[in-house]
């Protein structure tokens, strides 16, 4: 894939990038084995990504968090959806497949979380967030007593704003820097692993 195939914008060569930006590139593609878009594309403003990432990283690694980390990629990847992200919808698809260890799950929640075979606490959640990604302005107190129903407190609440908020603005990013999705998100584990 060419440069002008990750993104509308100039994307910089890897070598030419402040060495802590460059860490954190080499680090992820060492761990996945490729380097996802967004990490080239958001280098091109090295202030703003290391911003974007450190919120990330906040949020989403969040130690006293009790989201899992699949019910944190079901958010994302339902809200991107609805906000017509396809990088976030490929790449954090790929990622709740493999945190849920469910290969169909992430296209269920994509093309419809009402209908995906979720928990009705996982459902409370993702009507929370959806409301929050679509119509932010209709939030009201019984969004509230609807969480702590199935037990989620004030702090979980938070945990699905700023991964809502967050991503919503990635979707926004992603949208209008014509971001693609490396190949290998489309593949990656689609199917069950073999347990031998």
């Amino acid at each position: 894939m060419s440069q002008s195939d990750i993104s509308r914008y100039p994307v910089p060569e890897l070598n030419t990038l402040p060495e802590d930006i460059q860490s954190r590139i080499l680090a992820v593609q060492e761990k996945a084995g490729f380097i996802p878009n967004v990490f080239l594309t958001l280098a091109h403003r090295p202030a703003e990504f290391r911003a974007f990432f450190a919120y990330h990283d906040a949020i989403m690694e969040r130690e006293e968090s009790t989201l899992t980390p699949a019910e944190k990629e079901m958010i994302i990847v339902a809200t991107s959806a609805a906000n017509g992200c396809q990088y976030c919808v490929v790449a954090h698809g790929a990622l709740l497949r493999i945190f849920a260890k469910e290969p169909l799950l992430a296209d269920q929640i994509a093309i419809n979380y009402l209908h995906a075979p979720i928990s009705p606490r996982q459902k409370a959640m993702m009507d929370f967030a959806m409301s929050l990604s679509q119509s932010p302005e209709v939030i009201s107190e019984d969004d509230y007593e609807a969480l702590y129903m199935h037990g989620f407190d004030d702090e979980d609440i938070w945990d699905i704003a700023g991964i809502t908020a967050f991503f919503g603005l990635s979707n926004r990013m992603a949208i209008i820097t014509s971001m693609q999705a490396n190949r290998e998100f489309y593949t990656m584990a689609r199917e069950p692993r073999d347990a031998s």
